[in-house]
């Protein structure tokens, strides 16, 4: 007697479940997938406004846009003044590593040095105010920097005219942030998903590999070296200077 309801009730679940599936909804399209997620990155905070009642005062509404826009303004009114000596000393602490670090990218990418502490530096005061996670690191890596001047160096020799080489690094920098800008609007995040891991894995391994070769040009004091990144033209360039003087 007592199983009779638990059957009626499971039957109940299959017969709205059978339904839902015959009369299922439309699955929006992909332009109106588009729109929604622009939404909901431009103003995060939409759905709580609209669902507590239908009608919010401008300035609310203004100021969900700004927290949307720039996410300090919701969480520095929790910070505790307690944390600020812990994070100043982490923050001397990473700087001291990044200084060097900097420089480091901006040899790779054939610039010079000051333009390494320009992408150390503004890049996470930017983040700061409009960033929402504490983990994420932002600033210049070894594999775009060693990117980016193997491609330009193709075009325009950083020696002979460096002005023209500084002028496609910058726009090459800017129509990269407008790329990722966009990604972001449009929360494309998701492509990530489809590249392999052993494709990333190998990818990383085959960078660290050719930025270790280029540094044996200063570990060797090889005064010619090839400006070229392939592993073949790299060990060429170090055997052939076994038989020229090092400067």
């Amino acid at each position: 007697m007592s199983s009779l309801p638990v059957e009626e009730q499971q039957a109940d679940v299959e017969v709205e479940r059978t339904q839902w599936v015959l009369n299922s909804p439309n699955p929006p399209s992909l332009l109106q997938e588009l729109v929604s997620s622009v939404k909901e990155t431009i103003f995060p905070y939409r759905s709580k406004l609209t669902s507590s009642s239908p009608k919010q005062p401008r300035s609310r509404v203004a100021v969900s846009v700004l927290q949307g826009l720039f996410p300090i303004l919701s969480w520095a009114r929790n910070y505790k003044a307690s944390k600020f000596k812990k994070d100043l000393m982490a923050g001397l602490t990473l700087a001291s590593l990044c200084i060097p670090q900097s420089i480091g990218y901006a040899n790779l990418a054939k610039l010079d040095p000051q333009y390494g502490l320009y992408t150390s530096v503004v890049p996470p005061l930017i983040y700061a105010l409009m960033g929402s996670s504490r983990e994420i690191a932002i600033g210049p890596v070894a594999v775009v920097s060693l990117l980016l001047s193997s491609m330009i160096t193709k075009l325009e020799d950083p020696i002979t005219d460096p002005v023209a080489y500084r002028k496609l690094v910058f726009t090459v920098t800017f129509f990269a942030g407008a790329f990722q800008a966009v990604f972001g609007l449009l929360r494309l995040g998701f492509l990530v998903d489809f590249l392999s891991h052993a494709a990333i894995v190998g990818f990383m391994g085959g960078a660290a590999i050719v930025i270790g070769l280029q540094q044996l040009k200063g570990l060797l004091g090889i005064s010619h070296f090839t400006t070229k990144t392939d592993v073949v033209s790299v060990l060429e360039a170090v055997f052939r200077s076994f038989h020229h003087p090092v400067s």
